[in-house]
C-alpha cells in the first residue's frame, strides 16, 4: 500500500493520530509532554477489555479514550496553570508516574489481596493481545478526527484557541475562561492520544511499560515540529515522513538514524515553523491561483 507494508501503513495511520493529539495542545498554546501516558492509559484499558473480558474492540476503544480524558481532565486541573517549561516538566513527569504505575500494578494488587493477580503483566507486560486485520477502522477514525479539526478551524472556538495561543492575558480580558478551554482542549488531546494507544496495542499484539517511555514523548513532538502547528496538515505530514523514513533509509543500515536526525535539524534551523509553514502555504496558494488564474 502506498509502496510500504500495511503493517507499516497502520503504524503510520497510529502517529498520525499521535501527532494530531499533541497538535491541538500546541494549537492552544499548550506546550505538553504528556500524550505518551495517555496513550499507555489507553492501551491498557483497551487490551484489558478485549483480552480479559471478550468484549469486542470498539467497546475497548472506547474505554480506552474515556480513560485517557477522565485522566487528563483530573490532572489538567492542578498543572493547567503552569506554562511554557514548567508545564512540559510537569507534563513529563506525569507519563513517568504513568510507566512506573504499570510497571509495579500487579505487585501492589499481589499487596492488598494476597494473593498473585495478573492484570497488566507488570514488566512483562501483556502478550497475545487479538490483532487488528482492517487499515479502514484507523483510515475512518483519522478521517473522522479531521473532520472535526476542520470545523473547529472555522469555528468560534478555533479562533478563540488562536487568541489564547497568542496573547493568554488578553484573552482573558476579553472574557474568555482560559482554564476551562484549555482543559477542553487537554481532554481532547488525552481522548486521541488513548486512541492511538488503543489501536496501537492491537496491532502491535504486545505492550509493556517500557514502551511509553521519554523517548517515545520526544518522537511524538518532532511528528509535529516537523510538519508544523499552522494547520492539522502538518503534523499529519510530519508523522508521515518520520514514520515512513526509516524504511526508505534502510540501505543506509546503521546510518539512517543519523540521516534522519539530519533532516530533522535541517527543517528546524530552515524552516523554523515546520515543512507546513507560513510560507510553504503562501507560496503553495501563490502556484494554485496563477495556475487557475491563466
Amino acid at each position: 500500500m502506498f509502496g510500504i507494508s500495511e503493517s507499516l501503513f497502520q503504524f503510520l495511520l497510529i502517529n498520525v493520530i499521535l501527532a494530531l493529539s499533541i497538535f491541538i495542545t500546541l494549537y492552544a498554546g499548550i506546550f505538553s509532554m504528556a500524550n505518551v501516558g495517555f496513550m499507555a492509559l489507553g492501551a491498557y484499558t483497551g487490551v484489558i477489555c478485549t483480552q480479559n473480558f471478550g468484549l469486542p474492540l470498539w467497546i475497548g476503544l472506547i474505554a480506552g479514550m474515556l480513560a485517557s480524558g477522565v485522566c487528563a481532565y483530573l490532572l489538567g486541573l492542578p498543572i493547567l496553570r503552569l506554562h511554557d517549561i514548567y508545564l512540559a516538566i510537569a507534563t513529563i513527569g506525569f507519563g513517568e508516574i504513568v510507566r512506573i504505575f504499570l510497571l509495579n500494578f500487579d505487585n501492589f494488587l499481589s499487596f492488598i489481596y494476597g494473593t498473585e493477580v495478573v492484570l497488566t503483566g507488570g514488566a512483562l507486560g501483556i502478550k497475545g493481545i487479538p490483532k487488528i486485520s482492517e487499515t479502514w477502522y484507523l483510515l475512518a477514525f483519522i478521517a473522522f478526527i479531521l473532520l472535526i479539526f476542520h470545523l473547529l478551524g472555522r469555528s468560534r472556538f478555533g479562533r478563540v484557541l488562536i487568541a489564547i495561543r497568542e496573547d493568554e492575558l488578553i484573552a482573558g480580558g476579553m472574557g474568555i475562561d482560559i482554564v476551562k478551554i484549555k482543559s477542553a482542549v487537554f481532554v481532547l488531546s488525552g481522548v486521541l492520544a488513548g486512541a492511538a494507544g488503543v489501536f496501537s496495542a492491537h496491532l502491535t499484539r504486545i505492550i509493556s511499560p517500557g514502551i511509553y517511555n521519554f523517548s517515545r514523548a520526544v518522537d511524538v513532538l518532532a511528528y509535529t515540529v516537523l510538519g508544523g502547528t499552522v494547520t492539522w496538515v502538518g503534523p499529519v505530514v510530519g508523522a508521515s515522513i518520520l514514520t515512513a523514513l526509516p524504511e526508505f533509509a534502510r540501505p543506509l543500515k546503521e546510518y539512517n538514524q543519523i540521516f534522519n536526525g539530519l533532516i530533522l535539524l535541517f527543517v528546524i534551523v530552515y524552516l523554523p515553523n515546520g515543512i507546513i509553514g507560513p510560507k510553504f502555504l503562501h507560496r503553495t496558494l501563490g502556484k494554485v491561483k496563477k495556475i487557475f488564474l491563466k
